[in-house]
């Protein structure tokens, strides 16, 4: 009397084993959005770019005594509006002592009408952009610093 046996063939197997990879191979990038990661580093490094530049440029303010409401200073051949001691909001301030360049650095820059202007800098292909920007608010007076903040909930 032969006995029943149970159980999977290796073909079997083998064939349960290509589909679930092919099922991951689809499923996981939709799972893991790179892309968000990348636009989050692009604000991490904006911010970094802002406040180093701020720095500099206060830095080259005082040993040029530039630290009055309104002032210039050189930085790599490009003339720095400042409002006190710091790069004001203005494209020829902020923008141009960090060197964001709307057009070629994939970013949409919005206020910074005025000397004392908050720039905001956000990065395109958010699906948010008022969540995925830096902002730079220049000082309001002699004895405060600019402030730089992030959002990256929305990235």
């Amino acid at each position: 009397m032969p006995k029943s046996q149970k159980g999977f063939t290796m073909i079997e197997l083998v064939m349960v084993i290509v589909i679930l990879g092919i099922l991951a191979a689809v499923a996981l990038p939709r799972f893991y959005d790179l892309q968000r990661d990348a636009r989050v580093s692009k604000a991490q490094a904006i911010m970094g770019s802002v406040r180093s530049a701020a720095a500099i440029a206060h830095s080259a303010a005082l040993v040029s005594s530039q630290t009055a409401a309104a002032g210039t200073v050189t930085m790599e051949g490009a003339n720095i509006t400042l409002r006190f001691g710091y790069p004001n909001g203005q494209a020829t301030g902020m923008q141009a002592a960090a060197n964001i360049n709307a057009a070629t650095d994939g970013v949409t820059i919005a206020g910074g009408g005025g000397a004392a202007a908050a720039v905001i800098i956000r990065v395109n292909g958010s699906t948010t952009p008022a969540q995925c920007q830096v902002t730079y608010t220049p000082p309001t007076a002699a004895s405060t610093a600019p402030t730089t903040a992030i959002v990256t909930t929305g990235c």
